[in-house]
């Protein structure tokens, strides 16, 4: 591809991320006036994409907020801890590094060859909501992207027994902190792109080395052949999301199925007291 195309084409790629990301704050109201936005950035391409965007908008944006990066070192061996510092610093965005050895932790207790992410995230999650705190950070802003969220509700639909995936909005358990996930709309193809004609920095996590075996990357390969095979049938898995029927499932949490016969009584009723006064009404025309 010819360098003015090319330019064209990221320019193209790097304006609908930036559309998808806006849309996705406005629909769920991610970002308010006064917000000090905290963004958890893991020196992958996901975090790096998000914080780049946030910074972009932050400058458009009709509302102001602050912007402030975290890193969570979680002393993996060969961790090359200066590659965030120098490029937030080279970026002028302020920037805190928070150091917790929580790799000796995950393989103290989880044995060899099993699963690490579980363990690591909680204690990442648990570490960074504290932190936020800290700080006084009222949102926290994580890099899960449109791929991320259908991944999770096949996870939990086929593994979990239950029918969840990640909100891009939540309150968490204990009600202190506020999570956005602003690239909820957005492709990881589309991201993977950016970030590449970006250069961002990018660490892998080998924590956990590839574990080719997770039941996450058996769903993403599964929606990869979907949307090779049916094109257009992740945009729909993704609508049946923002588009839940509660009365046409099962939880008895969401749907008053105990009530219906109630609901049809009170419906029965106000038939007969509507037919009722519009007969007393026919009545005083005719005298």
């Amino acid at each position: 591809m010819d360098q003015p195309k090319a330019k064209k084409e990221f320019n193209k790629l790097q304006k609908r991320l930036r559309r998808l990301t806006g849309q996705a704050i406005i629909d769920y109201g991610m970002i308010h006036e006064g917000d000090k936005v905290m963004v958890c950035l893991s020196g992958g391409k996901d975090s790096f994409t998000l914080l780049h965007i946030l910074l972009g908008l932050q400058q458009s944006a009709p509302v102001r907020f602050e912007v402030v990066a975290v890193n969570l070192d979680q002393k993996q061996p060969g961790f090359p801890e200066e590659i965030l510092p120098n490029y937030l610093a080279e970026l002028g965005v302020p920037f805190h590094i928070i150091e917790k050895d929580t790799y000796s932790i995950v393989k103290d207790k989880i044995p060899e060859g099993k699963t690490t992410c579980g363990l690591c995230s909680r204690l990442r999650r648990g570490t960074l909501y504290g932190f936020a705190e800290e700080i006084g950070a009222n949102k926290i802003a994580l890099g899960h992207h449109r791929d991320d969220l259908l991944e999770t509700l096949f996870l939990n639909l086929f593994f979990g027994g239950s029918l969840k995936a990640m909100p891009p909005k939540l309150l968490s358990d204990d009600k202190k902190n506020i999570v956005i996930r602003p690239l909820a709309y957005c492709k990881e193809k589309d991201i993977a792109d950016f970030a590449e004609q970006m250069g961002f920095p990018i660490i892998p996590c080998n924590l956990c080395g590839s574990q080719e075996n997770l039941q996450r990357q058996v769903i993403k390969e599964m929606l990869q052949d979907w949307d090779k095979r049916f094109p257009g049938r992740i945009e729909t898995l993704f609508n049946a999301l923002q588009n839940v029927a509660p009365s046409q499932l099962a939880d008895r949490n969401l749907f008053d199925f105990m009530g219906l016969e109630a609901q049809r009584e009170q419906h029965q009723a106000q038939k007969i007291q509507l037919a009722d006064l519009l007969a007393k009404d026919v009545g005083k025309l005719t005298q």
